[in-house]
């Protein structure tokens, strides 16, 4: 028996999806080929022939310009002077008008009470624990002061006295509150005693080379010699 007749009668393979397919659509694509290379031609055909306007170019024309041989630049502004420094001469201080020093033996300030429960230490006069005593740093300040606010109706009347304050020094020196023990008699003297001490500066209290708020006793006298 021949090839041939083998395969002849040899079962037949029955043809996938994939066959059918192809032999479906085969003779469908090449007329599709065929429509679109007739549609392609038609349109370049009958299509209106296109032409690109000419917009032209419009441009202003540079002009050139001369520019100076030199170009004078304006001086500047002229300096203003300074303000003169101002000079602040010295207070001739009356010999009858003193002011006490700073000292604590007359009014010692360890016959203070402590200081009450739950109080800070600059609410009240109180004695404060120190190796140092704080000193005052501007007495010739304080002097001058003096003269020019000491009230001039007492001072023509040749009336004066002696005010002791309790004074807060906080720990970097500054005065803080005021509260007057002996009065002088005279309300216009206290309250100038107390614009004194806030103008005052000391050098701070120590207790164990360590900087304490503490409070003193300042005594400042105002005197004058009636003419």
């Amino acid at each position: 028996m021949s090839e041939r007749e083998i395969v002849d009668r040899a079962p037949k393979r029955k043809p996938t999806a994939n066959d059918r397919f192809k032999q479906f659509y085969q003779g469908r694509v090449a007329v599709a080929v065929i429509c679109s290379v007739v549609a392609h031609f038609t349109l370049f055909e009958y299509f209106p022939n296109l032409q690109a306007r000419d917009m032209g170019v419009v441009s202003d024309e540079l002009a050139a310009i001369e520019l100076p041989p030199e170009v004078k630049i304006p001086p500047p502004p002229e300096q203003i002077a300074r303000p003169a420094t101002p000079r602040v001469t010295a207070a001739a201080v009356d010999e009858d008008i003193t002011i006490a020093p700073t000292t604590f033996e007359e009014n010692p300030v360890e016959s203070l009470p402590p200081p009450p429960d739950n109080a800070a230490p600059s609410d009240v006069p109180s004695y404060i624990e120190r190796d140092t005593e704080p000193r005052l740093l501007n007495p010739r300040e304080i002097e001058r002061l003096l003269v020019s606010i000491y009230p001039k109706s007492l001072r023509d009347a040749g009336l004066g006295g002696r005010v002791i304050l309790w004074v807060y020094i906080e720990a970097d020196g500054a005065p803080g509150r005021t509260q007057v023990h002996t009065s002088s008699g005279y309300e216009p003297l206290d309250e100038v005693a107390e614009q004194i001490v806030s103008r005052m500066r000391f050098s701070p209290a120590l207790l164990r080379d360590r900087p304490v708020g503490v409070w003193i006793a300042q005594p400042i006298t105002f005197s004058t010699a009636n003419q």
